[in-house]
């Protein structure tokens, strides 16, 4: 993106308009230039930048407006952190990834997250772990240290203690206790 794209305004330079003297639009194509860089990345350093230009040509100082929407995720971001956390189970999941794929930094995405789905990232993340171990549990007979690796957790033991916070049960008492009832209601006559 070159600066001369932002030195026009309706076809004539900044750089020519007798009141606009060309230091002042030099400062401003290069903001714009920075936030274009930014675009992809960081709406609020953008924000910043738009908002320096627009000091620079009314000559006061701009304080930023809140966002005319709510704060929160539109349903496009929502959409990519429910697919990106569904496929990433296994791995480690960082705010700062989820942040990216939404195309926002780090503490306006924690901040729109926790707007938006009324948790934040972290417990966001923990609730599906949980709820895809709960799965596991129910539906193979897998070893507890196979189902934590595959929920995210280091270990057996970080998934057994990250469980019991959730549920209130260690997942091998929650896995008996959700097995007993429902094999007792599949076979009742060998009783």
């Amino acid at each position: 993106m070159s600066a001369h794209l932002f030195e026009t305004v309706n076809s004539q330079p900044l750089s020519t308009m007798p009141d606009f003297p060309a230091g002042i639009a030099l400062k401003i194509a290069k903001l714009l230039e920075e936030a274009g860089r930014h675009v992809d990345l960081d709406v609020e350093a953008v924000r910043s930048f738009i908002y320096q230009a627009h000091a620079i040509v009314t000559g006061k100082p701009t304080t930023p407006q809140p966002a005319s929407r709510a704060a929160g995720l539109a349903p496009w971001q929502i959409k990519r952190v429910e697919n990106y956390v569904g496929s990433n189970m296994d791995r480690s999941i960082h705010t700062e990834d989820l942040a990216q794929i939404c195309r926002l930094s780090a503490s306006h995405f924690s901040k729109a997250f926790k707007q938006s789905l009324g948790v934040s990232p972290y417990a966001y993340v923990l609730s599906r772990r949980m709820a895809r171990a709960k799965e596991l549990l129910l539906c193979d007979n897998e070893p507890l240290a196979q189902i934590a690796l595959e929920c995210g957790m280091y270990d057996q033991a970080h998934f057994s203690r990250l469980f019991r916070q959730f549920t209130g049960e260690t997942p091998s008492r929650w896995r008996r206790s959700q097995i007993g009832p429902v094999r007792a209601n599949v076979n009742p006559a060998h009783s």
